[in-house]
């Protein structure tokens, strides 16, 4: 049952920015993969037990819930955002970790899939080199979980189709994760990730989107646009 409600919360904010469910599916799999590649690595064992990378694929879902409180304007914008709109779009990672902060408070107590999803929402976007957002973290200041997250966002984002833009080839996608080596991602799991390369591959053929998918996201991208102009 919490599976469910996280897979359904986790699809609502999907749907509003216009991906589908599949991409929740591939995005699981690959931090589940690249986990299991570091988990015997001397620098993660300790963070990657198997209680851990469990908690990691159960909250994994939730990484851009944020997401949610994002105005359509911005969120589904097919081109390129200004300085100010992105400073807005940054803050789906504090209004996601805040209402996961929210929701523990509440319960009062921990639980462990909880505070993997608070350290995703707050820290996927920030970059080994310190130039990320929203706190600027380097190096192994940045939560285990969030690095890998960096690396398994950064794929599906290149190798899947957005209303925006046409996705790339697996290959062309690992040439730019490499090239992120050691300044936007973590060196170790970048080549952990270069050497299971085709456990990604298949993840995406396997969950890959349909034409109908991308249909769906083009009518839900020209109907925001149409209630915001009208707005």
């Amino acid at each position: 049952m919490q599976d469910v409600v996280i897979f359904a919360m986790a699809s609502l904010a999907e749907t509003r920015e216009s991906q589908s469910r599949n991409h929740i599916l591939r995005v699981q799999h690959y931090l589940k993969v690249l986990a299991e590649a570091l988990k015997h690595h001397p620098r993660f064992a300790a963070a990657l037990t198997p209680e851990r990378v469990a908690a990691l694929y159960q909250s994994a879902p939730l990484n851009d819930m944020g997401t949610i409180g994002i105005p359509d304007r911005i969120l589904l914008k097919p081109a390129s955002l200004t300085v100010a709109e992105f400073e807005i779009m940054k803050t789906h990672t504090t209004l996601g970790y805040e209402a996961l902060l929210h929701a523990e408070k509440t319960l009062g107590r921990d639980i462990e899939f909880l505070r993997t999803a608070k350290e995703l929402t707050l820290s996927h976007q920030e970059k080994w080199d310190g130039t990320g957002y929203p706190n600027g973290l380097s190096g192994d200041q940045i939560p285990v979980s969030a690095r890998l997250m960096a690396i398994a966002d950064v794929y599906d984002a290149l190798t899947n189709d957005r209303v925006y833009k046409a996705g790339v080839s697996h290959e062309k996608a690992v040439q730019v994760i490499f090239q992120g080596r050691a300044s936007h991602f973590d060196p170790d799991m970048v080549d952990a990730f270069i050497e299971i390369q085709d456990e990604f591959r298949l993840i995406a053929q396997c969950y890959a989107d349909s034409a109908a998918d991308m249909e769906k996201k083009i009518d839900y991208l020209a109907n925001a646009i149409a209630e915001d102009a009208g707005g």
